[in-house]
């Protein structure tokens, strides 16, 4: 049986895109990873990925982080 992705349990599984996000801000713009963090948690990219309704959960970091590189 598959699980279904909802609003509800999309917490599950935003931590660690995050966390992969982060990463590529990191060494890209050359901040710590804590920074990088920040910086995406407050990103029009990030807002999307929270709201099950735009499917950007769907996305694989690399998708992710190129488009946080569009909002900048």
């Amino acid at each position: 049986m598959r699980a279904e992705i909802t609003q509800q349990n999309l917490y599950l599984i935003l931590a660690g895109k995050a966390a992969a996000v982060a990463s590529f801000i990191a060494e890209d713009e050359h901040i710590s990873p804590l920074d990088a963090l920040t910086k995406f948690y407050a990103s029009d990219t990030y807002r999307r990925l929270e709201r099950e309704d735009t499917k950007y959960w769907h996305f694989g970091p690399v998708a992710l982080y190129q488009d946080y590189c569009m909002d900048k």
